[in-house]
């Protein structure tokens, strides 16, 4: 695990997040696809919202289990809300991630297509 600090387009939504970037996930689901989303999964309890709380919106679909938030401003979704199998968890979209090179990372593609 290592600490991040990440933020939308805008910088309005900033957050700090302690992940591991050994396993990033490239879904195929229609939401996911669309959106370019590279994501890694963290406790919500190793995630702190620095500003802009006020700037999010919510979007859920499908089963509306996810809480996929937005900046109101730029559009960007930086990080989404959920229930892991050990409690409450954020999805992070890695692209949002300060100081980190794409290029370097191993993506695990997921079939969220067809679920």
């Amino acid at each position: 695990m290592k600490k991040y600090k990440g933020a939308c387009h805008c910088k309005a939504v900033q957050f700090e997040v302690e992940a591991d970037l050994t396993k990033v996930i490239e879904c195929n689901c229609t939401h996911c696809q669309k959106k370019g989303l590279l994501l890694t999964f963290s406790p919500a309890t190793q995630f702190k919202l620095i500003s802009g709380e006020n700037k999010l919106q919510s979007y859920r679909f499908n089963k509306k289990l996810i809480d996929h938030l937005f900046c109101k401003t730029c559009g960007v979704q930086a990080f989404g809300k959920g229930a892991g199998k050990n409690g409450p968890t954020v999805s992070i979209n890695v692209r949002c991630l300060d100081g980190v090179e794409l290029s370097e990372l191993t993506l695990t593609p997921y079939d969220g297509k067809s679920r």
